[in-house]
């Protein structure tokens, strides 16, 4: 025999990982793990079993998380709150360092026992999932040393509850835990119910590198521990990562508590391949995208898209390349894919592979041992409304469906509830930044896949969630500006019903304004405001106005440099006209000059945001090597905005300008009491070259209107001034669109605090692109 032939025919040996070490932390531990709160454990209370699932062995008993015992971990996050903040960053950071250290120095123990408990292969938690921790934490060791120098004017949130799923234990937890420390936050985390032994390792290392006691506490349960946790009172901050019905249930949870809130929810992302991207490549990256952590992962290329020309090709190689996979023991070096995290999980993915399978598709699978371990799956026939296309199926499963022009591969990859991600791949850059742009993801991978890093932000669009985590945009969403406390206006009730009269022989009756033209209200009815009549809009006038916005999206297109130019324009038009809205603020029972300020404001507001325009920029963020990582400003889309009772021009003003200089389309309802301002307003954007579409305003009851809005599906931000935000909050859950409230005269709209760089962050989202850079 040849050595051609023994190279062709040699198989794998085995290469067993030692577990012993992790073998003795169980045996340690085999009467049963506590809570760590207030810097020690507790003692073992009820538990529940905690297997293995590449062998369904019990390995643990974990406590159930009580009510009290989460009272307990927020009290002890809270008693060291204030000190933990008021070390200097120099101080925190010390800390933040001594942890990555350890977490290096224990690498070997916590890649195994990751492997152990989440049944992930070793090579992952080994070379991926471990390196991650530590590099998280080195990188916001940097960031409290700067924090109060880049995010000048920000404070910590307070306590901060955290809850994190099973598919990346140790490395959601550092996700969260670096940044909130590093932020002057304490923290109370609850880790999955399947995987927390990670968790409860982390916390032996916070007791060993001497964090002071109650900065981070670890509360172990099922879901009715998290939700103790979300819901109580004495937390700040909730971040959660998990799925999006979860999620969308702790923003209603949370709606009008005041806390912040980010959640990293579902996704099914697309894997785009052109019809001149090298498919060696692409195949590898289809492996990386969804056979990695046997597709248990939120951002999981799990829909293939590729270029009709080539779908045949890429099949065959990607079904070539599925049959060297080796599916088996996670502690075995050589093992591609491990086992399914829990026979719950397994059963899902197998119910939903039946459904799919009932379409008529077609299925390739490979090979997977008995127990709690699944093939990796390869279906082709697949139609963009197929169950496979549209549910979150997290296991190794991925669907391909061809597609003929770049315009229709945008169509497919944005045909889908979510935007967590996208992998595009080409060998012309050009093409590939190009998708980059129109695909509504807020991570983009170019010629690469699930890459990540601490110095760049990860989080979604639309149904995948809203904050970030990692970089720049992962700190701001762990620090806020001072709480402003305004007050509950409630405006009179408009009614149609004839009533005083104005004053004036023939009183003005203004219309709404709805794709850059005048329309009548749908119901047929005025209400009497200061001035004259104002339309009285409903849920069919909202509908037009936001099917209007939507058509206008070439706004969001344009250059920063071209939309400055319309608002330098809007402000000279608004200039030339000063006098007479002074006088119609007067008429609104405005003092003369304070009538004289807002005009004065409104005009300086123009020319403030057309500057903001093209200078608001992103980033470049310091990643892997080869990679450049480009952090781009991106506007939410169709937002709503209800304006405050008072100051009704430069209300109005402060909130439109900055959402329109980023790019987005706006539906209106302004002031309710002294409409005839915004209604004024419309006439100066009809001359002032706004595109039609791009405002629109509609007149009416201030919080009905402003709930239709936050319930409408095609509006992807709302801000609300009034008394009715816990409704707001809780009505945008359907499609868990982004919202910010306050209430009446919690600032002053003509004055400094009602303008600045704090809109435009809230106007926007970022996208994160990884483009291959360099050796």
């Amino acid at each position: 025999m040849s050595i051609q032939d023994i190279l062709r025919t040699m198989d794998y040996g085995t290469a067993p990982e030692d577990a012993s070490i992790v073998t003795a932390w169980l045996d340690k531990h085999q009467n049963g793990l506590g809570h760590f709160i207030g810097g020690a454990f507790t003692d073992p209370g009820e538990t529940f079993e905690v297997a293995n699932p590449a062998t369904g062995k019990v390995i643990a008993h974990v406590t159930q998380g009580t009510e009290a015992d989460v009272d307990a971990a927020v009290a002890a996050a809270r008693q060291a709150q204030a000190g933990w903040a008021a070390l200097s960053g120099h101080e925190r950071a010390r800390y933040l360092y001594a942890i990555a250290r350890h977490v290096q120095q224990h690498a070997r123990f916590l890649s195994v026992l990751e492997t152990i408990d989440n049944g992930k292969p070793i090579r992952e938690s080994r070379d991926i999932d471990v390196p991650l921790v530590a590099r998280h934490f080195y990188h916001h060791a940097g960031w409290a040393e700067l924090a109060d120098d880049e995010l000048a004017g920000a404070e910590p949130y307070g306590v901060c509850g955290q809850v994190i799923p099973w598919n990346f234990p140790l490395l959601m937890l550092a996700w969260k835990i670096a940044p909130a420390l590093a932020a002057g936050n304490t923290v109370v985390l609850k880790p999955a119910e399947y995987t927390p032994l990670t968790a409860l390792a982390f916390a032996e290392i916070c007791a060993e590198v001497g964090l002071p006691a109650g900065v981070v506490n670890i509360v172990t349960g099922d879901g009715a521990t998290g939700a103790a946790l979300v819901g109580h009172k004495g937390v700040d901050k909730v971040a959660f990562t998990g799925s999006t019905e979860v999620g969308r249930r702790i923003r209603e949870e949370t709606a009008g508590t005041g806390k912040g809130l980010t959640l990293e929810l579902g996704g099914k992302s697309p894997f785009v391949v052109m019809q001149n991207a090298d498919l060696d490549a692409a195949v590898e990256g289809v492996v990386d995208a969804i056979w990695f952590n046997q597709g248990q992962v939120c951002c999981a290329g799990a829909r293939v898209l590729v270029a009709e020309a080539v779908e045949d090709r890429l099949v065959a190689k990607l079904r070539t390349r599925m049959e060297t996979l080796r599916v088996g023991d996670p502690l075995d070096k050589n093992t591609d894919m491990g086992a399914i995290v829990h026979p719950i999980q397994l059963e899902r993915i197998r119910r939903l592979m039946e459904e799919g399978a009932a379409e008529g598709v077609t299925v390739t699978q490979g090979d997977a041992p008995e127990g709690c371990f699944y093939p990796p799956t390869l279906v082709t026939g697949v139609s963009p409304a197929s169950v496979l296309s549209t549910e979150e199926i997290f296991g190794p499963v991925v669907t391909v469906t061809p597609f003929r022009t770049p315009d229709d591969a945008v169509e497919l990859a944005n045909n889908t509830a979510y935007g967590l991600a996208a992998s595009i791949w080409s060998e012309n850059v050009n093409t590939c930044l190009d998708l980059a742009g129109q695909i509504k993801a807020g991570v983009v991978w170019i010629n690469c896949t699930n890459v990540f890093d601490a110095g760049a932000g990860f989080g979604g669009y639309r149904e995948s969630g809203f904050g970030r985590e990692g970089g720049r945009e992962g700190m701001m969403a762990y620090r806020r500006h001072p709480a402003r406390r305004g007050e509950a206006i409630e405006p009179a009730e408009p009614h149609a019903m004839p009533g005083h009269s104005t004053g004036a022989a023939i009183d003005r009756t203004a219309k709404l304004y709805i794709g850059g033209k005048q329309a009548r209200p749908d119901s047929g009815y005025v209400y009497q405001v200061p001035g004259g009549l104002a339309g009285l809009g409903n849920r069919k006038d909202i509908r037009n106005a936001v099917e209007a916005a939507s058509k206008a999206a070439g706004w969001g297109a344009q250059t920063g440099h071209n939309r400055a130019q319309v608002l330098y324009y809007l402000g000279e038009n608004l200039s030339a006209r000063a006098a007479e809205f002074a006088e119609r603020l007067v008429d609104f029972g405005a003092s003369s000059t304070d009538a004289e300020a807002e005009i004065d404001c409104a005009i300086r507001r123009c020319f403030w945001y057309a500057a903001q325009a093209d200078k608001f920029d992103g980033a470049v963020h310091a990643t892997k090597s080869a990679h450049v990582t480009l952090a781009m400003h991106e506007p939410l889309g169709v937002m709503g905005i209800v304006c405050p009772d008072v100051a009704p021009l430069a209300g109005l003003i402060s909130l439109v300008l900055p959402a329109i200089a980023m790019g987005n389309r706006v539906v209106v309802v302004p002031s309710q009491s002294a409409p005839l301002a915004a209604t004024d307003f419309y006439q100066v954007l009809e001359t002032s070259d706004v595109p039609g579409g791009v405002v629109n305003i509609v007149t009416g009851p201030r919080d009905t209107l402003a709930e239709t809005l936050a319930e409408h599906d095609g509006i992807d931000g709302v801000w609300y001034v009034g008394g009715a935000g816990a409704m707001v909050e809780k009505a945008s859950a359907g499609n868990l669109k982004q919202t910010w409230v306050e209430a009446d005269r919690a600032r002053d709209w003509t004055g400094p605090e009602g303008q600045g760089k704090g809109f435009l962050h809230r106007a926007t989202q970022v996208k994160n692109i990884w483009v291959p850079y360099g050796a």
